[in-house]
């Protein structure tokens, strides 16, 4: 089961969108009236925060009757939560479990697909994202991608050590920083150290260096696939990841250059999902 979003994010969502409550429903008078709410697919979709939603509604006083999980991959057509209440806890929870919904349900969906594509490639492959959500929403981006098969790269700048250009730059060059790594490892030892390289050369000197992960940024996929061969060659037990670029269009074309990682900011970015919302009194 992915993990949920803490009580007050849901709070503050609704705080959000809700601050003085809703003047339309009461300017109508409708509030107290019972009614019940439907959400379903309208095309094939990964959900995700479901649970989410599901506590907006129950947040805003209606009760929920059903939800399928996050992660849980859908056609077309297909219910995926419905609950029933007084007709202004529906609309107090309406637009914010829809945005929810559709917004993490866009990402999840398109990281299914590029998982599929990449893994029906190369079974093994692992695809992890980068940390490019926009700011604000790390928290629903990351439950995203996990629903959809993927996971997070690094979660911050705290828990992991991958170096850059722009860290070597303040060392005298990738070369004299290289020549620090038995130093480096020694400081971390329970750490993996990941390098980035920008060309095929700095790939190789990295990976004779005795990094464990080398991460090669924006080589073509042919290009990729013989630096790959020759790692290999020399360094047998490193892992290899790509990143810069690449997205559902080119995911496979790099899965099969024979990298153990595919680093990736594209599944971010992109249409919600499409999800509809019917909305009926009951008659008591």
């Amino acid at each position: 089961m992915l993990y949920q979003l803490p009580e007050s994010d849901i709070e503050r969502f609704l705080e959000e969108d809700l601050p003085y409550g809703d003047l339309t429903t009461s300017l109508l008078a409708i509030g107290s009236r019972p009614g019940e709410i439907t959400f379903t697919s309208r095309e094939q979709t990964t959900l995700c925060c479901t649970e989410e939603a599901a506590r907006v509604l129950e947040k805003c006083g209606a009760s929920v009757h059903f939800f399928l999980p996050s992660g849980t991959t859908v056609q077309g057509g297909v219910t995926i939560l419905s609950a029933s209440g007084p007709a202004g806890a529906l609309h107090a929870g309406w637009k914010v479990a829809l945005n929810l919904l559709e917004y993490a349900s866009g990402i999840a969906t398109r990281t299914r697909k590029i998982v599929n594509l990449a893994q029906a490639v190369n079974p093994t492959i692992s695809v992890v994202t980068t940390r490019k959500s926009f700011p604000g929403t790390k928290k629903i981006a990351l439950k995203a991608i996990m629903a959809g098969g993927a996971y997070a790269h690094r979660l911050g700048l705290s828990e992991s050590i991958l170096v850059f250009r722009q860290h070597t730059a303040f060392c005298g060059g990738v070369e004299q920083f290289l020549k620090t790594m038995a130093a480096l490892k020694a400081k971390a030892p329970e750490h993996k150290i990941i390098v980035e390289a920008d060309t095929a050369e700095e790939a190789m000197n990295i990976a004779r260096a005795g990094v464990d992960v080398v991460q090669i940024d924006k080589l073509p996929p042919e290009e990729l696939s013989l630096i790959v061969q020759q790692i290999r060659e020399v360094a047998p037990h490193i892992t290899i990841s790509a990143a810069g670029g690449i997205n559902g269009e080119n995911a496979a074309d790099y899965a099969a250059t024979g990298v153990d990682i595919l680093v990736l900011s594209a599944l971010y970015f992109g249409k919600p999902s499409d999800i509809a919302v019917s909305m009926q009194p009951l008659t008591t």
